[in-house]
């Protein structure tokens, strides 16, 4: 996700400071100039805007707050904008950690694969406080297609995106599901697919990722299984802190686990819960 969205600020005329732990992938930025960093800390140097990109809630903390960290060097009244997919508490805790260090921190988690965020269409949360908004708005527009304001607890924009991924996730199951039921009893599931997608069922999700799930369809890799299985355990460390019973989001935290357990780990979670489907029932 991120080297589309790096992309397109390179495109729209900003200078970047890029790191990333294989900082070899920097190289699919092409040949536009940018700085390679080997540090978080020689990113954050004298930057007023820095963006995070990072899956896992340990490694983002990492980055931010260790010995070579982003707030070794960001400098007074900066910003971070956090985009990827982490828990409520791991926000709430960078806020207050940037708060005290003297500048500020944005939730802005986004909905779409990687297709989306090259052709700028993403679907961006925010939670914080209005300053950190409005210096952000400019960014985010560049980024994707709509901003959507979820109040000032850094905490609030994660809690949607981790909802949002909740729903997503079911969605693929239950695809899953109804259309090996299709195939088990004598029907094209494609076809199956291509009707509900058409008529009852006539939004991105179903069609786009129906389209997959009948079509067993699991390259190219756009959000790996293991990135499924972390946001399914997300899910559930949140129901429970919250006493918000879930019991589809424990079926997916078992599907998810057992596609990491399997391996499957490195494949897109349309594989992760559609393959195993497919091999519960048979097929």
């Amino acid at each position: 996700m991120g080297i589309p969205m790096a992309k397109n600020l390179l495109d729209a005329g900003y200078p970047l400071q890029v790191y990333n732990r294989t900082i070899s992938k920097a190289d699919e930025l092409g040949t536009v100039s940018f700085t390679k960093c080997k540090t978080p800390a020689e990113a954050a140097d004298g930057v007023t805007i820095i963006i995070t990109m990072l899956a896992e809630d340990e490694v983002l903390k990492e980055t931010i707050l260790g010995e070579d960290g982003v707030l070794k060097t960001l400098p007074k009244d900066a910003l971070h904008i956090s985009m990827s997919t982490i828990s409520p508490d791991t926000a709430q805790l960078l806020s207050a950690k940037h708060k005290a260090a003297g500048n500020c921190y944005l939730a802005a988690p986004v909905f779409g694969r990687p297709e989306a965020a090259a052709a700028k269409k993403l679907w961006i949360c925010v939670s914080g406080d209005q300053r950190s908004k409005e210096i952000a708005k400019p960014i985010l527009e560049i980024l994707g297609q709509g901003i959507y304001d979820f109040g000032e607890d850094a905490g609030g924009a994660n809690v949607v995106k981790i909802a949002g991924n909740f729903m997503i996730m079911s969605s693929i199951e239950i695809m899953a599901e109804a259309y090996t039921l299709a195939e088990k009893n004598g029907l094209d599931r494609a076809k199956v697919a291509e009707f509900f997608g058409a008529t009852i069922f006539n939004t991105p999700i179903f069609q786009n990722y129906g389209r997959l799930i009948a079509n067993k369809q699991y390259q190219p890799v756009g959000f790996k299984s293991k990135l499924g299985y972390k946001d399914a355990r997300l899910a559930f460390k949140l129901s429970q802190a919250s006493e918000t019973p879930m019991p589809v989001a424990t079926t997916l935290h078992n599907r998810l686990l057992t596609a990491v357990a399997k391996g499957w780990g490195e494949t897109d979670w349309v594989e992760g819960v559609g393959r195993g489907v497919s091999e519960d029932a048979g097929v």
